[in-house]
């Protein structure tokens, strides 16, 4: 089995359309390296050119907030969820 991760609607345009995506990792970094291997151009989205999270995208693994984990390098493990999530920001 692999880990579910699901596809905000604003990077559907990169993965064909698709809401969620299923890849075999080892970790979120490893994940994270597949989808741009299976749709090119996502990893920039999600990791800047220091290797980092962008500070605009939120990743979450089974609803834990990865920054207060082990960050890139969460271990994943068959049947988890993650979730990308971009920041909104809005004002009155």
């Amino acid at each position: 089995m692999s880990v579910l991760i699901r596809i905000p609607t604003p990077l559907r345009r990169m993965t064909n359309g698709e809401s969620k995506v299923e890849i075999d990792s080892s970790d979120v970094g490893d994940m994270v390296e597949k989808l741009d291997s299976s749709y090119p151009g996502l990893k920039a989205r999600l990791v800047d050119e220091n290797g980092d999270l962008r500070y605009f995208v939120n990743i979450y693994l089974n609803g834990e907030d990865v920054r207060f984990l082990q960050g890139l390098d969460t271990a994943t493990k068959s049947g988890d969820e993650v979730s990308i999530v971009p920041a909104v920001a809005g004002g009155a």
